[in-house]
């Protein structure tokens, strides 16, 4: 998930709220009330009973859960999950997790929350005792027993799981964060939901028992609020009903093996303070994130494992999509193999009456969603908070993904002609997506981190974003044949082995770790995750190509070609002609994510993760004239030429028909319900001069500058860019407002830089140097200057005049941005710690 596409599940407290309030604040936990029966199988007589991991009961009459528990001061994992989303601001699958137990204090029963963050792993039973009571633990609900029967208490649990666990009642109104376009309209406002107990319940498909673990689901139902952000969050934003999962799961023994953690691996980290660390050893202990997987014969090259990771396939899914899953999921084995296991990983498909839920089976579901051709995926974890050993691994795919690969495939193929079959090249495109969709998302419960600096090692590792590989034959037309790589990469294989390998009884496990990844190192590998997004450029989403500035020139002439030759054959037969426009959009924005990659070169900073004498360099800038080879790069995606649509084509898109509306995953405009090709090239402008402009890219030219003067400064790229832009010759006619839109970003972006307080003062303050260039120049022209030209000047000045009258309120309309593409895959979410 991108591009944070996803909030991060971080280790906190779990707080009870009470089931009729949804708070802003941690709520206190709740107490109930009511008088023992004289025993619980004469409490439960008439109820359905249900055993595994923890028994419960279930009474029919009153829809209420009763828990039998057997053992006090006995930890077990509890984790809280969303089973269902409602929008951005409570997307499916956010989930947090810790070690609880249930403790009896007088005739109250409570559920207990450790602090698990601070210990003191080596000390003794006193420093133990004093670390645990120098810091708070969390009183998760409290109960009274209903039935008493021995050491056994019953509670009713009803309440407990009909309640908002995760504070979704003042998310679901908070404002949105800003993303895409959201079609030509905009839903907006914002306000607290609560949970309305009356249109409330157990859910009881997803109320089950496990010998391991123990599941509880409720179906909620928030009331009071108003939606906030793009879109409705329900058909009725009065009541937003949604399902919110519990699990009570047993912890694993403590035969597991941990594994410190390297900075190098792309491996998830584990922490914790631990107190009693010698005073020559730093307090956060860190570790890695992995399953449990042992040799049975630890000194054999190879050897099979002790006990198999086991991923079963959703059965739901449809045949072609399983297959593809399992195939993919399959590509892993290859990693294990170079890690000296003989049939350690293996991918099935799920058995007849397993359940998914089910602690023991780690699995891939296909889900279904509505209304996004870009829909979620993403790979979870269950993790032991004690060890950071992953128990089970979840990944959720949904069941739209591939066709925005489709879409895609349709767009530079344009495959429907009257009267011919159509390629089967689209399809085998989006098959070959899943493949490696199965592979990235497992990748994250084997506690992988993304690296997005595998394309400029020719693919070397599934949990990179790949974008398609588009070739072209000797006669213009498109080759998708060699889209998406096959099998498992080159840094999945040595990440694996510094992971999971084994070593011979007696082997100095550090030291072997360390040649492997020294090893690593000596072949070329880099590990660059979602930090290295923003300076690094080889650390690109999306990308496919070692060099980004002759990938990027590469792929605008491949857009052109299909652009001037776009027409009704990217839709099927009897489409409205209209939907030409989403077909349209992936492929006029074929190019916007090598803008982004190909911006990093300018005031880019190429890193790496380096240890003390790893030999690896710390830091190097950008050679300046590759810097400047990506911003002329940039230019030519502003061109007017690069921007303009054909006459013919523009002419082919009428407003929506009924039916058909406008929505997320088409263009913005300013002309009402017609197709707009200027706002639709504002969109793709708008990524590359806001990405120039960027306030920290600002203030690297400027440091980087004042370090080493052959660097390109901020000035000197403001310069060059207004040069390309307000100071290049007018063209006429349509492409001439295109320059007039491109001109208007250019000042708009860079009055925000001077206004901008987040930014540092040298940066704000070039910038005004350079407004005041650009202002003395348009006073200069405005006098002979042509009637189009002349009102672009004027409107430029009034903005200025605004801008320099009040700087700190400064607020210029916002440009046009484009529909959110990304086929986002949101990874590395842990249901214990963070995920990226």
């Amino acid at each position: 998930m991108n591009k944070k596409f996803y909030a991060l599940v971080v280790l906190v407290p779990l707080f009870a709220c009470p089931p009729l309030l949804a708070q802003t604040n941690p709520p206190v936990a709740r107490t109930q009330s009511a008088a023992p029966a004289t025993s619980i199988s004469d409490f439960t007589k008439d109820f359905k009973k249900q055993e595994g991991y923890f028994t419960f009961y279930y009474d029919e009459k009153t829809g209420k859960v009763f828990l039998e528990i057997a053992q006090f001061d006995k930890d077990f994992l509890y984790f809280n999950s969303l089973t269902d989303g409602a929008g951005r601001n409570a997307e499916r699958g956010g989930a947090s997790a810790n070690v609880a137990r249930f403790i009896k204090v007088g005739p109250k029963v409570f559920l207990l929350e450790p602090n698990l963050a601070y210990r003191a792993g080596n000390g003794n039973a006193d420093e133990i005792k004093t670390v645990e009571g120098s810091f708070a633990k969390s009183i998760i609900w409290g109960f009274a027993p209903v039935a008493l029967e021995g050491d056994r208490a019953l509670i009713d649990l009803t309440p407990f799981i009909i309640r908002d666990s995760q504070n979704i009642g003042a998310t679901i109104g908070a404002p949105a964060s800003s993303g895409g376009a959201g079609g030509r309209g905009a839903a907006t406002g914002g306000a607290t939901y609560r949970v309305d107990e009356t249109r409330s319940a157990v859910y009881l498909p997803n109320t089950k028992n496990f010998p391991k673990n123990t599941e509880f689901e409720a179906m909620l139902t928030f009331a009071g609020g108003a939606p906030s952000g793009r879109g409705n969050i329900a058909p009725d934003a009065n009541a937003v009903t949604i399902r919110m999962h519990q699990s009570f799961v047993e912890l694993p023994d403590d035969n597991f093996k941990q594994r410190k953690f390297d900075p190098r691996s792309s491996y998830q980290l584990f922490s914790y303070t631990d107190f009693s660390a010698p005073m020559s050893e730093p307090l956060v202990k860190r570790f890695t994130r992995r399953h449990r997987l042992e040799k049975k014969d630890p000194n054999a090259k190879v050897s099979e494992a002790v006990e198999p990771i086991v991923y079963y396939i959703d059965r739901g899914a449809p045949a072609p999509i399983k297959k593809a899953l399992i195939e993919g999921g399959t590509f892993w084995n290859e990693a294990f193999e170079a890690a000296g296991y003989k049939n350690a990983f293996q991918v099935k498909e799920l058995p007849e009456g397993a359940d998914p839920m089910d602690i023991r089976y780690n699995v891939v579901n296909w889900i279904t969603r509505a209304g996004s051709p870009r829909a979620f995926s993403y790979g979870s974890s269950y993790s032991d908070p004690r060890t950071g050993e992953i128990i089970k691994g979840v990944v959720t795919l949904g069941s739209d993904r591939h066709r925005q690969d489709y879409l895609i495939a349709e767009g530079l193929l344009q495959p429907y002609t009257d009267g011919k079959p159509v390629s089967k090249v689209m399809e085998e495109m989006a098959i070959s997506r899943i493949r490696q969709l199965s592979a990235h998302e497992i990748g994250h419960t084997l506690g992988l981190n993304h690296n997005f600096a595998a394309s400029p090692k020719e693919r070397t590792s599934v949990m990179d974003y790949p974008f398609p590989r588009i070739k072209q034959k000797a006669d213009g037309s498109i080759d998708l044949s060699d889209a998406y790589a096959k099998g498992i990469g080159s840094w999945d294989k040595r990440a694996i082995m510094w992971g999971y390998s084994d070593f011979p009884k007696g082997a100095d496990e550090n030291a072997e770790l360390d040649k492997i990844m020294n090893e690593t190192l000596k072949e070329g590998f880099q590990y660059i995750p979602d930090i290295g997004g923003y300076t690094h450029p080889n650390a690109n989403q999306w990308e496919d190509d070692e060099n980004t500035i002759t990938e990027l020139n590469r792929l605008m002439k491949i857009r052109r070609m299909v652009l001037d030759n776009f027409s009704e054959k990217a839709i099927v037969k009897d489409a409205p002609m209209a939907t030409l426009e989403e077909v349209l959009v992936p492929i006029y924005l074929l190019h916007r994510y090598e803008i982004e990659a190909v911006a990093k070169n300018i005031g880019g900073l190429y890193f790496t993760h380096a240890v003390k004498n790893d030999g690896q360099k710390p830091t190097k800038m950008v050679e300046p004239a590759q810097q400047w080879a990506a911003f002329d790069a940039l230019m030519a995606t502003v061109s007017p030429e690069a921007l303009a649509l054909p006459e013919s084509l523009i002419q082919k898109i009428p407003p929506r028909p009924s039916g058909y509306p406008a929505s997320a995953e088409t263009f913005s405009g300013y002309t009402g319900p017609t197709f707009d090709p200027i706002a639709t090239a504002e969109a793709a402008a708008n990524e590359t001069i806001s990405s120039l402009l960027n306030p920290e890219r600002a203030s690297r030219l400027v440091e980087y500058n004042s370090r080493d003067s052959e660097q390109p400064g901020l000035i000197a790229v403001v310069e060059k860019l207004i040069a390309k832009t307000w100071k290049a010759e007018p063209v006429p006619g349509y492409k001439g407002q295109l320059q007039v839109m491109v001109n208007n970003l250019t000042l708009k972006y860079l009055l925000q830089l001077a206004a901008n307080s987040r930014a540092g003062e040298n940066v704000r303050g070039e910038a005004l140097l350079e407004i005041s260039e650009l202002k003395s120049w348009m006073n200069g022209k405005l006098a002979n200057a042509a009637p189009k030209q002349k009102a672009n000047i004027l409107y430029a000045l009034s903005q200025i005049k605004e801008f320099e009258e009040s700087p700190s309120k400064f607020q210029p309309e916002p440009a046009q941005v484009m529909p959110p593409g990304a086929p986002i895959g949101m990874g590395g979410m842990d249901f214990i710690d963070d995920w990226e």
